[in-house]
């Protein structure tokens, strides 16, 4: 059955797996203390144009997200996202599990509006009561957000701002990262966005690799303890030369980027594809992800031969659905999509 379901569903980029096999007798040294995950971070800090940042390597986005927020905040602190947030729909509550709380605020279309922001954080500090509330800590965003959309460089540059303003560091979850930069109409840089963030981290799981995520700390340094704390989370593995092995071939000869821009393409023509046949979209993204409303028949005409996701209902017997392709999805995949339609 073909999957547009989601973009982690297959194995790994046979250059990726070369790399693994390539080393397998090499006897690394363990918890990612090797040369492979060197070079992989070196590789890293030129592509963003940071010599000094600090990087390191973990296996899936919810550990990553829960490890690196909970490493940032206070006992009292909390993380400022928006509702639709994927930390806030999407990981079982794994940031609360940590004993911090998620601060809500609106969105427009999955992204936070620097404006928005700012409102939360001057009510907040003009509180004469704010020292019996959780304190925001930490600001959260993704790119691309959870709905496939993408902020400008300028809505980052001015998000940035604000944080700034208040001393308060920007993590940007980047599990779906290079799917955001290859997207078209895209105006955001790596180097550019590494420079108006605090932390944020490129998905592997997601773009090529079995597993792994690379946090990388930029404008702030992170936690003294960092690995520690990670330790403590569950989230270092004795053979973390595993994850550097495979960042090592991701960002060797832009590979990466070469398979972000794959995705974009088959989704590009799969939405022409949806265009031609006439039917609406329920937001407009430039990203791997469309969200199509197709008529309640043809949703279950579709899922005898194709599996993606049933994101919510729309009015008129319709279904909001979600269809996403990935660095693996081939043009075959997507003309049969269009036979089937």
């Amino acid at each position: 059955m073909i999957s547009f379901e989601c973009d982690y569903n297959n194995g790994a980029h046979p250059k990726v797996l070369e790399n693994l096999v390539r080393y397998n007798d090499a006897r690394p040294t363990p918890y990612g203390f090797d040369e492979f995950s060197e070079r992989a971070k070196q590789r890293i800090r030129e592509a963003i144009g940071m010599p000094d940042a600090q990087i390191f390597f973990l296996t899936g986005g919810t550990q990553t997200n829960a490890t690196t927020i909970d490493s940032m905040l206070y006992q009292y602190e909390g993380v400022i996202c928006v509702g639709s947030g994927h930390i806030n729909v999407h990981e079982a509550g794994a940031v609360e599990f940590t004993e911090h709380k998620i601060i809500t605020i609106p969105d427009h279309w999955g992204k936070m509006e620097a404006k928005a922001l700012n409102k939360y954080l001057d009510d907040f500090y003009h509180d004469g009561n704010r020292d019996h509330a959780v304190h925001p800590g930490l600001v959260y965003i993704t790119f691309p957000t959870e709905l496939g959309t993408l902020y400008t460089a300028q809505e980052l540059d001015e998000l940035y701002q604000v944080c700034q303003r208040y001393d308060i560091p920007l993590y940007i979850d980047g599990a779906r990262l290079g799917y955001g930069l290859m997207a078209e109409g895209c105006d955001v840089t790596l180097p550019y966005l590494a420079r108006h963030c605090d932390v944020f981290y490129i998905g592997g799981t997601k773009i090529g690799a079995l597993c792994g995520e690379a946090v990388v700390f930029t404008n702030r340094q992170a936690h003294k303890h960092f690995f520690s704390i990670q330790k403590q989370h569950g989230a270092v593995i004795a053979k973390g030369a595993l994850i550097g092995l495979q960042f090592e071939a991701l960002f060797t000869d832009d590979l990466y980027f070469k398979l972000s821009r794959h995705a974009i393409e088959m989704a590009m023509q799969m939405k022409r594809i949806f265009q031609e046949k006439g039917y609406e979209f329920w937001l407009d993204s430039p990203t791997n992800q469309q969200f199509v409303i197709l008529p309640d028949a043809k949703v279950d005409a579709l899922a005898k031969r194709m599996s993606f996701t049933h994101w919510g209902q729309a009015e008129g017997h319709r279904t909001i659905c979600r269809f996403v392709t990935s660095w693996a999805t081939t043009p075959d995949e997507i003309n049969e999509l269009k036979r089937l339609l």
